[in-house]
């Protein structure tokens, strides 16, 4: 059994009434030798080390039990060592994103590569977050919806093992623009593009990517590349959203920023370093069409033509719907014959006039085809106060009246 050291009482002999305990104390231990086991990681392998340590020491000892302080101490450190070793263990293995089990750590992991699962949950949506509305759930992300989403985490881990297989999946997904394609993927998926083609050009020094755009277009009106944006509360949401979800500067709307100024952020942050990028307009082509209209003798010829107007218009699921011809597409008179004759009261429809907008492009009712090509973008506003945006006029027969 260990023993107290013995105390003495010491005076340095300036006061009798000033003394000092002194205590013998054995010497140091001698530093851990070559022989130390690092790969001791449990409460076993170091309780057996220290007292195999304790054995070889003090050779003299015949005789350890486990009530002898000596082994109570190894016992009592074995334990403390055990917990230091898991904790650094469970440490270890949440810097890694197989191993990683707090949400918290898990979340930190996936950010590194760009997976935001919480904010992602959150815009989408998605549980925990289900009960939120559209505009909530395009709210920054607050410190009680961590708590929230990690404790949902917690109670779903399968959706934390799901997480950890799509965060790397993601990174596969190019979201940069690199090639022509990249371009005209990427910037139709903003809201305020309908459609985009890519072109490169060497311009003696270097090639610079150009880009024509069909912008987002308002009800009813026109908008530019360049023009002030009277921009409607859907439209400015998706892109403020869209914005949002990307860490993008947005313009105040207050400001009436134009298409370019709002898509130029989005190209600074997504092109490649050196890489010039210019938006250029489309090259809108109007067209002009005479239609002659054979009413179905149970129908209003004043509910054929609101139809045929609708079918032909611009509004959604038009014929002339902006973005739903591509750029450089021909227009097919048999394209026109198969919108209208699909149409409630159409008994027939001959096109008497099929051209582009001006006297010195020819007809094309015969041959039935008007060539395209390049930026060109057939458009028929059939607006009477904008001629130039292409027309059409509609001759109605039988049917009746009214």
């Amino acid at each position: 059994m260990a023993r107290d050291p013995e105390l003495t009482l010491g005076f340095d002999g300036r006061c009798p009434d000033c003394g000092r305990r002194q205590a013998d104390l054995p010497d140091a231990l001698p530093a851990v030798g070559d022989d130390f086991d690092w790969d001791l990681r449990d409460y076993d392998g170091f309780r057996l080390y220290m007292l195999q340590e304790l054995a070889a020491r003090y050779p003299e000892r015949r005789r350890w039990t486990p009530a002898d302080v000596e082994v109570a101490l190894a016992e009592v450190l074995a334990y403390a060592l055990d917990q230091l070793s898991d904790g650094l263990d469970r440490a270890s293995a949440e810097a890694y994103l197989d191993s990683a089990r707090r949400p918290q750590s898990l979340r930190r992991l996936l950010s590194l590569v760009g997976y935001d699962a919480a904010g992602l949950a959150k815009r989408t949506r998605d549980k925990p977050f289900d009960g939120l509305t559209e505009a909530q759930s395009r709210e920054p992300l607050a410190a009680d919806d961590l708590t929230r989403f990690d404790n949902w985490w917690l109670d779903h881990p399968e959706r934390m093992d799901q997480a950890r297989l799509d965060g790397p999946r993601a990174i596969h997904d190019q979201h940069r623009m690199v090639t022509l394609a990249d371009f005209e993927t990427r910037l139709e998926e903003h809201p305020l593009v309908l459609r985009a083609h890519a072109w490169e050009r060497w311009d003696g020094a270097g090639s610079t990517v150009h880009v024509a755009v069909i912008p987002w277009q308002p009800k009813g009106g026109h908008l530019g590349l360049d023009d002030p944006g009277d921009y409607d509360t859907a439209a400015w949401q998706a892109t403020d959203r869209f914005h949002d979800e990307r860490d993008l500067y947005l313009p105040d709307p207050l400001d009436r920023p134009s298409v370019r100024a709002v898509l130029y952020p989005y190209l600074e942050a997504y092109r490649m370093a050196g890489q010039e990028v210019v938006l250029e307009e489309a090259v809108e082509v109007g067209v002009v069409m005479t239609l002659s209209v054979t009413v179905a003798g149970d129908y209003f010829q004043s509910e054929v033509r609101h139809a045929v107007e609708r079918a032909l218009g611009t509004g959604p699921g038009g014929f002339f719907e902006p973005g739903r011809l591509r750029f450089g597409e021909d227009l097919w008179a048999s394209d026109v014959y198969q919108t209208l004759m699909a149409l409630d009261g159409v008994d027939n429809v001959c096109l008497n006039r099929f051209k582009r907008l001006g006297d010195r492009f020819p007809d094309h009712a015969a041959d039935g085809r008007i060539a395209l090509e390049g930026l060109e973008v057939a458009i028929c506003n059939n607006d009477p106060a904008r001629p130039e945006r292409g027309y059409f006029s509609l001759n109605l027969h039988g049917g009746r009246k009214g």
